[in-house]
C-alpha cells in the first residue's frame, strides 16, 4: 500500500509542498484541527498560517502514544503527548483553543471576514436576470432516451439571463453550437455538442452530438474569441465522439480536432464544464474534460462518462471475446453469445454512471439541473479573485 501514497510526485508529500507554494503566493490558509492529526497530518494545520484546536475531540504529534512506547519506551496517553492544552498552552504549536466545534468555526468566521480584498481579473458582471423559460423546463428538452435528438439551443436558453442567447458562426459547423450570453449577470462563451441531426451547406447530413471538422474549427476560433475578449468559457457536453470514416479523414478531421483540443487547452481564461449527456472518449477531451483543468466540472444525473457507448464497446470486447474462444476450438451459440453480450453491456454500463464518476473525483459534483446556474455562477464568482494570465496557444494545425 505504501508504494501508492508515498514516494512519488505526486503522492502525499505533494500536499506540504502545495501548503508552502500556497504561502508563498499569498493564499490565507487557516486550519482546524477537530479530531487526531498524526505523522503528515500534523504537518498540514501547522504549515497554514494560524491553527485552531478543540479541546478533548483534537489532539496532533508526530507520532501517537503506542508508537512512542514503541518507539522509545516512554509510557504517556496522547491527550497528555498532543492534546490541545499540550499543544497550545505549553508548545506554542497551536495558536489556540476552543471548548466545542461551535467555537472554532466562530472563529475562523470571524478571521474570515477580516481578509482584506485583491485585484479582481474583472469578468463583466451586470444585473442578473431569470431566464424567460423556467429553468426547471430543462426536465422536458432532455429526452429520457438518450439516443433520441433534442434541441440543445433550447437548453441554453433556460441556462442564461433573459434566454439571450447570439450564435457564433450559427449556419456553420452546425453540430457545437457557439455563442454569448450571461449566466446571473456574469459574461460568458458557451460551447455545447447540438444534438438535432443538421445538414451542412455542402449537403452532408450531420449526426447530433458528434464532432467534425467544420465543427471543430468553428468551436477552435470561438474559444481564442473569448480569451481575447476576456469571457468566461461554459462548456455544455452530450457528445459521442469525433466523425470517423474516409470522409472525414480526406477531409483533415485530425488537423481540425487538434486545433481544438490546443485551443481549448491552452485558454487562459474560467473553464467550467456540465455534463448533461453523453461524455465519450476524445470528445469528452475536446469538450473539456477532467484532464483540461475546467475550475469546477459538474454532471446532470443523465450523464454517461466512458471512452464510448455501452453498447458500441461491448460489441468491440464481444469480437475480442469470440476470437479468444475461436482460438480454443470453441463456437458460441447464438444464445450464449446474447448472454455474453448482456453481460458485457452491464457491467461497462455500471461504469459510466454519474455516480460512478463522481465516487472517483471524476467530475465534482452531480447537480440538479435546476441548479445550473447558480454552480456557473458562484465558479466565475470564485475565479474573478485570480488573474487572468497571457493567451498563448503555440502552433496551431490550419
Amino acid at each position: 500500500m505504501q508504494d501508492e501514497v508515498f514516494p512519488d510526485k505526486e503522492h502525499f508529500g505533494r500536499i506540504f509542498r502545495n501548503n508552502a507554494k500556497m504561502s508563498s503566493m499569498g493564499i490565507p490558509q487557516i486550519a482546524a484541527v477537530m479530531g487526531s492529526c498524526v505523522a503528515g497530518g500534523a504537518y498540514l494545520p501547522i504549515m497554514s498560517d494560524e491553527a485552531l484546536i478543540v479541546d478533548n475531540t483534537g489532539s496532533i504529534f508526530l507520532a501517537g502514544s503506542y508508537l512512542v512506547r514503541a518507539a522509545i519506551g516512554e509510557d504517556i496517553d496522547n491527550e497528555t503527548l498532543g492534546g490541545s492544552e499540550s499543544q497550545t498552552d505549553l508548545s506554542g504549536v497551536i495558536d489556540d483553543r476552543f471548548p466545542d466545534d461551535a467555537s472554532c468555526l466562530d472563529r475562523i468566521q470571524f478571521l474570515m471576514d477580516k481578509i482584506g480584498h485583491f485585484d479582481t481579473a474583472g469578468f463583466d458582471r451586470v444585473k442578473s436576470q431569470p431566464p424567460k423559460h423556467k429553468v426547471e423546463e430543462v426536465f422536458g428538452v432532455l429526452p429520457s432516451d438518450r439516443a433520441k435528438p433534442y434541441s440543445s439551443v433550447e437548453i441554453i436558453k433556460r441556462l442564461v439571463d433573459n434566454s439571450e442567447f447570439e450564435q457564433y458562426k450559427e449556419r456553420y459547423g452546425k453540430t457545437i453550437i457557439c455563442g454569448y450570453g450571461r449566466i446571473d449577470g456574469w459574461a460568458v462563451g458557451i460551447v455545447a455538442n447540438n444534438r438535432e441531426l443538421v445538414k451542412s451547406k455542402k449537403g452532408e447530413m450531420q449526426f447530433g452530438g458528434v464532432i467534425y471538422s467544420d465543427s471543430a474549427d468553428k468551436a477552435a476560433r470561438f474559444i481564442m474569441n473569448c480569451n481575447q475578449k476576456k469571457i468566461p468559457l461554459v462548456f455544455l457536453q452530450d457528445v459521442t465522439g469525433f466523425m470517423v470514416g474516409s470522409r472525414s479523414e480526406h477531409n483533415g478531421i485530425i488537423k481540425d480536432g487538434a486545433k481544438l483540443v490546443n485551443a481549448m487547452s491552452n485558454s487562459t481564461v474560467p473553464k467550467f464544464t456540465v455534463i448533461i449527456g453523453n461524455s465519450y472518449g476524445a470528445g469528452n477531451y475536446a469538450m473539456c474534460g477532467k484532464a483540461y483543468d475546467p475550475r469546477l466540472i459538474v454532471a446532470w444525473p443523465s450523464a454517461k462518462i466512458a471512452v464510448m457507448g455501452g453498447e458500441q464497446a461491448a460489441k468491440v470486447l464481444l469480437q475480442i471475446e469470440k476470437a479468444s474462444y475461436k482460438k480454443r476450438g470453441q463456437e458460441l451459440t447464438a444464445e450464449e453469445e446474447k448472454a455474453l453480450l448482456d453481460k458485457i453491456i452491464d457491467r461497462y454500463n455500471n461504469q459510466t454512471t454519474p455516480e460512478y464518476a463522481a465516487s472517483r473525483l471524476w467530475v465534482d459534483e452531480i447537480i440538479n439541473p435546476a441548479d445550473t446556474r447558480k454552480w456557473i455562477s458562484a465558479g466565475i464568482s470564485i475565479a474573478n479573485h485570480a488573474p487572468v494570465e497571457k493567451f498563448n496557444v503555440g502552433v496551431l494545425q490550419t
